[in-house]
């Protein structure tokens, strides 16, 4: 796994959805930055490095792909991960054509989800 501190940043409008992957990810030694307004996770990525951002695509207010819009301008070297309920073929391909590491339906296989960051981390060295 990819040594400390990593921290994986995650969005998701489910507070059950953000505890369950909280837990998880600190089962594996990383750290976590969970947000459930998209507002308060892009003002995060102004001013913290992101390595990897899982970001749920369904959400009041802002839809995943705004908010990957908005992260690709404020932290342009963050790794995507789209992890939704709705496989929208179309959708995936956009999110992917935008630049996302992967687009994952939930829920996710724990052992996949984690091997799919791990990745994504080491993509960035």
């Amino acid at each position: 796994m990819h040594e400390p501190p990593f921290t994986v940043s995650l969005l998701d409008d489910d507070p059950s959805v953000l505890k369950a992957m909280t837990r998880l990810f600190r089962s594996v030694g990383w750290m976590v930055a969970a947000f459930e307004d998209p507002s308060a996770f892009l003002e995060h990525a102004a001013s913290h490095p992101l390595p990897v951002a899982i970001i749920d695509m369904c959400m009041p207010v802002m839809n995943g792909l705004e908010v990957q819009t908005h992260l690709r301008k404020l932290s342009p070297g963050t790794e995507v991960i789209f992890l939704t309920s709705r496989d929208d073929s179309s959708t995936r391909e956009r999110a992917l054509t935008a630049g996302a590491f992967a687009f994952l339906l939930k829920p996710a296989d724990d052992e996949e989800l984690l091997s799919v960051i791990e990745s994504a981390a080491m993509r960035k060295h």
